[in-house]
């Protein structure tokens, strides 16, 4: 089948959506399929061009038999909630434009965010006479509310309409858990057309050693101490100041050890923060090898949200700490699925949001029981092998493909006004 991919994270970026965005395209063609991914010029999480794709309108590229077309995207200095629409819509714009250039293809997919892909999908897929998948890793317009990033008013009623479009236009949508899709259910989306295709586990975590990473230590003089490492995204929803507070209240403890590691929106902030804390470190985003050495080091990571996120993301993360061994300290909400994951997993600690009393007690306590990390790593690997085995996620997202190829025309249904929704209640499953 030929398929054409949407969206605005791809390789070489690292972190976020983009690996499982390349993974697919790539797991299907090294099944002979024929596959192209229109997206981006990287920028993610530096929010900055590598000097390579500076000042250019278009590229093509071609990787691991994926035909990649990159189109024009904004990229501010500073994000805000304004600038973010910009670059969104930049991308959106010039995308339209490069797709109509592209051959048609058997079958669309379309990652969200940004949401606004939908407006595009919508009229590829009536132009080209071809169904769409939307996948939807991140319910953008219920995070803009929850967080606070927009108030109610006509910008996220235009949202909560694309929305609605997009649900309503494709052949199938798709998310990452249990509570994404009952949240995506309750606007009113029938139970057969809202499937999950989760991420998956990098195969090479599981070969991390529970413990080692001497020369991570080494190289930046942390041997002896309790480390204690958050990695990935610095942006508004990880609201990592708990963790700055966490390490200022563990300033009398000098065998522990902070490290935040990684890039994004909020990291000048967090420097400035952490300005005179001791027992704080900060590095950039490190290269895979030296990466699974610091997993290695790493005594115990963290996973942070801001108290208001709860079923409108899952981050990869916690699937990377498990399949890596890592016990965890999950600062979330007590009703999201990262807290669900961590308990159902015996693999951390569930902690309230925001809450940095608690996060260092916590970290104190298994500072002094190593017995107890050893058996979280172990619960939490064996977790992640059972539940997130790469193969298997991907032949269900092609077998998923292949149906809908197969019945098109698709039915449209016009879902229900969208309205906000309270959480799912905790399951057992992530």
């Amino acid at each position: 089948m030929r398929v054409l991919f949407l969206g605005i994270n791809y390789w070489p970026e690292e972190t976020g959506i983009a690996p499982f965005n390349t993974g697919r395209c790539e797991f299907l063609a090294s099944h002979g399929h024929h596959v192209t991914m229109l997206t981006g010029f990287p920028y993610y999480p530096q929010w900055r061009k590598p000097s390579t794709y500076r000042g250019r309108l278009f590229a093509r590229e071609e990787r691991n038999g994926v035909r990649v077309q990159r189109s024009y995207l904004y990229v501010p200095r500073t994000v805000t909630s304004v600038r973010r629409i910009m670059h969104e819509a930049s991308f959106v714009a010039s995308s339209c434009v490069r797709s109509f250039g592209l051959h048609r293809p058997d079958v669309l997919v379309t990652v969200s965010p940004p949401l606004a892909l939908a407006l595009s999908s919508v009229l590829l897929s009536r132009a080209w006479k071809v169904p769409f998948l939307f996948h939807v890793p991140d319910l953008q317009p219920d995070a803009a509310a929850d967080l606070g990033m927009l108030r109610e008013g006509r910008l996220l009623r235009a949202l909560y309409a694309i929305e609605r479009m997009a649900y309503s236009s494709a052949a199938l949508v798709s998310t990452l858990t249990d509570s994404m899709r009952e949240r995506i259910l309750g606007k009113g989306i029938p139970d057969e057309k809202v499937v999950l295709l989760p991420d998956w586990a990098d195969p090479t975590l599981f070969e991390v050693p529970f413990s080692g990473g001497e020369s991570f230590r080494r190289r930046h003089a942390l041997e002896g101490k309790f480390l204690v490492v958050h990695a990935g995204n610095m942006g508004v929803k990880q609201g990592l100041g708990v963790v700055l507070d966490a390490a200022r209240r563990l300033r009398e403890r000098p065998d522990i050890a902070f490290l935040l590691v990684g890039d994004g929106a909020a990291r000048a902030s967090l420097e400035q923060r952490a300005s005179g804390l001791p027992n704080v470190r900060m590095l950039p985003l490190q290269p895979r090898d030296v990466f699974h050495d610091m997993l290695a080091a790493a005594d115990v990571c963290l996973v942070t949200q801001q108290r208001s996120v709860a079923d409108i993301v899952f981050p990869s993360k916690v699937i990377t700490l498990l399949a890596a061994g890592r016990p965890v300290l999950a600062s979330v909400n007590p009703g999201s699925e990262v807290s669900r994951a961590v308990v159902a997993a015996r693999a951390g600690l569930s902690l309230p949001a925001e809450d940095p009393d608690a996060l260092a007690a916590a970290v104190g306590t298994l500072a002094d029981d190593r017995a107890q990390l050893a058996v979280m790593a172990r619960a939490g690997r064996e977790f992640a092998r059972s539940t997130w085995e790469r193969r298997r996620v991907l032949d269900d997202m092609e077998s998923r493909l292949g149906e809908i190829i197969e019945r098109r025309p698709v039915r449209r249904i016009v879902p229900a006004a969208a309205r906000p929704v309270a959480s799912a209640e905790p399951t057992a499953q992530p």
